[in-house]
């Protein structure tokens, strides 16, 4: 049976490369970088040789980017951080209603110890106006916060428009960007960030490391105590080992990767759209993710066709990986303005280095026979 991965955007498989520049930080060069002998000295150089190769992917400083053990903690530690760094009691947030679990579940939880905050609207496209986010910024706003690509429906937002807003109100902007990393151009001074989240397992790299990208001159108080690794802002003993994948992982990817991945996106939401009758790509058009395919079929339950393709071979997503056991609807579809019934009928399919032309035909034929099943079997299909 043919096998086809297409959840990319919950984790990707790590590249040979990047494996064969790991092994030698877990078998012979396999110091502590805190350590002043050879062998940590030498751990010491491929952190630092690691973190200055992720700078000049962002165009940030080397001192700017402390190693994290990936998105959710970047995420934690750029929000919490940032309202604790404040030294106010009650600070003001703002973000979106199509964010990611560690942003929500983050700025909640500030909310429950007296903070406040903003959940901003978004269009039926998942864009956000600009705009919305001036008009939200009150005395006590400390932190805006909002995703660069949706890990859902893809839509790419103009962060370097709500940055400039950002920063004329005086406020710290953070983007979550571990999906548009090295998919989408990236630059810290022309995005108006002071704060950015990267990670290594969706670039081909491996699970556990990522970075918060943290601008010179911006307060933040640490998450963890302990050594005085990641200049005090994150102790423990770095990952050596991962951040060196890390880095290579952002090495191979290549434009030329990112054009294919968006060919072959277009030409999997053509054969779909043209193809099956009742469907609707979620999510921007055009102003999207190069390898983000989010199709809602009319009348079926996203899960069952999941498990029919599965059975198939194919592999996707109804949702993000962080909730996908829930049965709750997706709350970025909801906010688009759909009805419960049509989130729980999309289909997330996620693009990578290694997904092929000739899987495009097959995915399409799979995708027709099974929604036809599923349509004729539901009393709300037929």
């Amino acid at each position: 049976m043919k096998r086809i991965y297409l959840d990319n955007s919950a984790t990707t498989r790590v590249a040979d490369e990047v494996v064969e520049a790991m092994l030698p930080y877990m078998t012979t060069d396999y110091g502590n970088a805190s350590s002043l002998h050879s062998f940590g000295q030498e751990a010491k150089e491929a952190l630092e040789q690691s973190r200055a190769a992720i700078a000049e992917k962002v165009s940030s400083k080397e001192r700017e980017v402390v190693f994290t053990s990936g998105g959710t903690e970047s995420n934690n530690l750029a929000i919490r951080g940032a309202v604790l760094g404040s030294g106010k009691k009650s600070c003001h947030i703002i973000t979106t209603k199509i964010e990611h679990a560690s942003i929500l579940k983050t700025v909640r939880q500030l909310e429950s110890e007296g903070h406040k905050a903003t959940y901003l609207d978004v269009d039926r496209y998942g864009v956000l106006d600009p705009a919305d986010v001036s008009k939200a910024v009150k005395k006590d706003t400390v932190l805006i916060t909002i995703g660069h690509a949706n890990s859902e429906i893809g839509t790419l937002q103009d962060i370097a428009t709500i940055g400039k807003a950002a920063h004329e109100a005086g406020v710290y902007f953070h983007t979550d960007a571990c999906q548009s990393f090295m998919k989408s151009p990236i630059h810290m001074d022309r995005m108006n960030l002071d704060l950015l989240t990267i990670n290594a397992h969706k670039i081909n790299g491996p699970k556990g490391v990522g970075a918060l990208i943290v601008r010179d001159g911006t307060k933040l108080k640490p998450l963890l105590y302990g050594g005085e690794h990641e200049h005090r802002l994150r102790a423990g003993t770095e990952n050596v080992a991962g951040i060196v994948g890390f880095a290579k992982a952002a090495e191979i990817t290549t434009d030329k990767e990112v054009a294919q991945m968006t060919r072959l996106r277009d030409k999997l939401i053509a054969g779909v759209l043209d193809g099956i009758k009742d469907t609707r790509l979620n999510g921007h058009p055009t102003q999207r993710i190069c390898n983000n395919v989010n199709i809602t079929y009319f009348g079926i339950e996203g899960e069952s066709l999941l498990l029919r393709l599965d059975a198939k071979g194919i592999a996707c997503s109804t949702g993000s990986a962080c909730s996908s056991t829930s049965l709750e609807p997706s709350h970025v579809i909801m906010a688009l303005g759909c009805r419960p019934e049509e989130a729980h009928g999309s289909l997330r399919m996620s693009l990578g280095r290694y997904n092929t032309d000739d899987e495009v035909p097959y995915i399409i034929e799979a995708l027709k026979e099974e929604v036809g099943n599923l349509r004729r079997m539901s009393p709300v299909g037929r």
